[in-house]
């Protein structure tokens, strides 16, 4: 690397840091896809010139608006809505909804920037942003969701639209406040758009696979990581952070791809279950009773419940971290090291901290970033696009082989061009340098704008 080509990265970033105090989320994230794109720009000077890299660090738009409700005592709250629309490049702003009380600019400009770069490696037309509220639903009733999620959406309806912006669902926003949101969408533009928003119900515009896509891509990228090394799934010990959707649907296809997954987790801590996790059960306590993981422990003889602590001190052959960013640190990944896991796959958005990922690095674990693994949700999400616009409805089957395509060939673009740029197995440049390439020529195309 030259050294000319490494001080414009590093004033590259200098610049993010002054432009944006106090988003230490979306530094980590922007300082991620920076360290790989050296040989980039020694390659393609052009970039430099253009200042490329700039223009895609810095969001389109920025729509920050108040969310005023009233809860079922009467009582009024005022939390605060994000939608970054970062890069439309390569088509539509596409990406979540989350609703946590963690949610602020910060958070939500790093899961937009990592969007860009997710949606480019599926090579559907989606370009990336990124939303939310603090607000936070868990123990509210259904009445105050739908009042909070229609008042969100009386502000927000102005920035989307099918050929503008498409969000989905994240933490905190499933089906029940994607249906809400909908129907507030409906009824303010009096348009039946099914495009405007993914993740609906199946009897309104949804899609099969929707609700699985993400844990499923997870477990079909790791199955694709090992088939490389002449690996698979069969026998191996498998441990999944959170109890979430991506949790959910990642123990159910690694079960089914013969892995066996043996602990999973919740904020107030985590189950054993030597003979594999009980997929039903799970479901039932966090899905329908919506109760902590320890309820699964009180019903099943042969697991345990560990208050607090950590889930990667659980032994295991792989590791797939589906709860939150920054949850994967670099003690956590020494333990999973020294017990011999030798994949880790990133279920959720940046769930290992980088001082983790040098460790596993340097430990020799195989590991995959989130903008490539977790990328099925955002492709099923497309997918759903696709069949809105042409008024038709796939089978579950055939979705979930069009998923399957999407994460191998993502896997693929990721492995070659980590060969292509002279470090093999590396997928974190892999990816990172694969999406970059393809926003960057688009947004070359349209000129400076």
């Amino acid at each position: 690397m030259s050294t000319d080509v490494s001080e414009v990265v590093e004033q590259i970033y200098q610049d993010v840091l002054r432009r944006n105090p106090g988003e230490t989320e979306f530094h980590q994230a922007v300082q991620e896809v920076l360290d790989s794109l050296s040989a980039v720009l020694a390659r393609h000077r052009e970039y430099t010139e253009m200042k490329t890299i700039e223009r895609i660090c810095e969001p389109e738009r920025q729509v920050i608006f108040r969310v005023p409700w009233q809860d079922d005592r009467g009582e009024v709250w005022i939390n605060r809505g994000f939608r970054v629309e970062f890069n439309s490049a390569l088509g539509p702003y596409k990406g979540g909804l989350r609703f946590h009380p963690s949610v602020n600019l910060g958070i939500v400009k790093f899961l937009g920037f990592e969007q860009i770069f997710k949606n480019a490696l599926t090579g559907m037309p989606i370009g990336g942003g990124k939303g939310g509220s603090d607000f936070d639903p868990k123990g509210r009733s259904d009445a105050e969701v739908m009042r909070f999620c229609q008042s969100f959406m009386t502000e927000l309806y102005r920035h989307l639209g099918e050929y503008t912006d498409v969000p989905a669902g994240d933490i905190g926003v499933g089906g029940r406040e994607i249906g809400y949101l909908f129907g507030q969408y409906k009824r303010i533009t009096n348009r039946y758009e099914s495009g405007v928003l993914t993740g609906k119900g199946l009897g309104w515009g949804g899609a099969q696979v929707r609700t699985e896509a993400t844990g499923y891509g997870a477990a079909f990228f790791a199955q694709a990581m090992m088939e490389v090394r002449g690996d698979s799934f069969d026998g191996k010990r498998v441990t999944v952070s959170g109890s979430g959707n991506v949790a959910v649907y990642a123990i159910e296809k690694v079960h089914q791809l013969g892995g066996t997954v043996v602990a999973c987790s919740d904020s107030s801590g985590y189950v054993v279950d030597e003979r594999g996790i009980d997929l039903e059960l799970l479901k039932q306590v966090k899905e329908v009773e919506r109760a902590r993981i320890s309820g699964y422990a009180d019903r099943v003889s042969s697991a345990r419940f560990v208050e607090g602590g950590s889930i990667w001190d659980v032994p295991c052959e792989v590791a797939v971290p589906s709860a939150t960013q920054n949850e994967l640190d670099a003690d956590a990944a020494a333990a999973l090291a020294g017990h011999g896991c030798g994949y880790v796959v990133e279920g959720a958005n940046m769930p290992t901290t980088p001082g983790a990922v040098r460790v596993l690095r340097d430990a020799g674990v195989a590991f995959a970033p989130g903008k490539a693994a977790n990328a099925g949700g955002v492709a099923t999400s497309a997918l759903e696009m696709q069949q809105n616009a042409s008024r038709d409805r796939w089978t579950f089957e055939h979705s979930e082989q069009r998923l399957e395509e999407i994460m191998r060939n993502i896997h693929a673009r990721c492995h070659e061009t980590a060969e292509e740029y002279g470090v093999p197995d590396d997928l974190v440049l892999g990816a990172n340098v694969a999406g970059f390439l393809q926003v960057a020529e688009a947004v070359h195309a349209h000129g400076l704008v």
